[in-house]
């Protein structure tokens, strides 16, 4: 059986992978074009379009050190009790977020 944390980590790391290649290439096509981002019609969406991919990948990178900080925890004995009110996680509540550092009460 797959270890639910290294699942996440290793569909991180590939959303990572793949957004910084759709990032570069967005870069990639501002630069090789003419656009002038404020005037011209295009060079909003190109911006738009940087930016929007740019947000993507920070979340991805936010929920890489998620599962890195719940892999740390879990490494401490620590993984699975909330970091709120200190109960333990609901292992429904583990199964589909496994990096959760609360509990479903807490996360509320």
């Amino acid at each position: 059986m797959t270890d639910p944390l290294e699942a996440e980590r290793d569909a991180a790391r590939r959303q990572i992978a793949a957004l910084t290649r759709e990032f570069d290439q967005v870069v990639d096509a501002s630069r090789q074009s003419n656009a002038d981002d404020e005037h011209d019609p295009e060079g909003a969406t190109i911006a738009f379009e940087r930016q929007q991919v740019a947000a993507l990948l920070e979340a991805a990178q936010r929920r890489l050190a998620d599962v890195d900080a719940a892999l740390t925890r879990r490494a401490e004995g620590g993984y699975g009790v909330c970091q709120t009110c200190g109960r333990p996680i609901a292992p429904e509540r583990l199964a589909a977020r496994p990096a959760a550092r609360t509990c479903i009460t807490c996360a509320t």
